[in-house]
């Protein structure tokens, strides 16, 4: 068995969410995405995605998941918010751009493993 500092795995460290939920990432989605993105929006009929619920934001779209908790880069609901896609895949449709301060809280809340905090 190796001694502290002799090949031992490396101790992965984890820290308290930095995110909220409830407090940081709901308030954009009700701000800038509920409208489409609840049933009987038209994002909601195109795609099935529900942004009115945290179960909703992690059940996805009928395409997929949204979120991949821990992986902001590979999510796809990070992809779209930041224009990585075709015009018409951009999110929010239609409007500007996510602020760079919003997108940021979103990010930090899937790095943190999305919690439903």
């Amino acid at each position: 068995m190796p001694t502290a500092g002799q090949n031992a795995a490396p101790v992965k460290k984890t820290r308290a969410p930095t995110t909220s939920f409830s407090e940081d990432v709901f308030p954009i989605f009700k701000g800038r995405c509920i409208d489409c993105h609840r049933p009987g929006g038209a994002g909601y009929e195109a795609s099935g995605l529900d942004l009115t619920t945290y179960d909703g934001v992690m059940k996805g779209t009928k395409f997929g998941k949204m979120v991949i908790p821990g992986d902001p880069d590979t999510s796809n609901l990070m992809w779209l918010l930041e224009w990585r896609g075709k015009p018409e895949t951009r999110m929010p449709h239609g409007q500007k751009q996510l602020s760079i301060c919003d997108r940021t809280a979103i990010r930090r809340w899937i790095l943190d493993g999305a919690p439903n905090n």
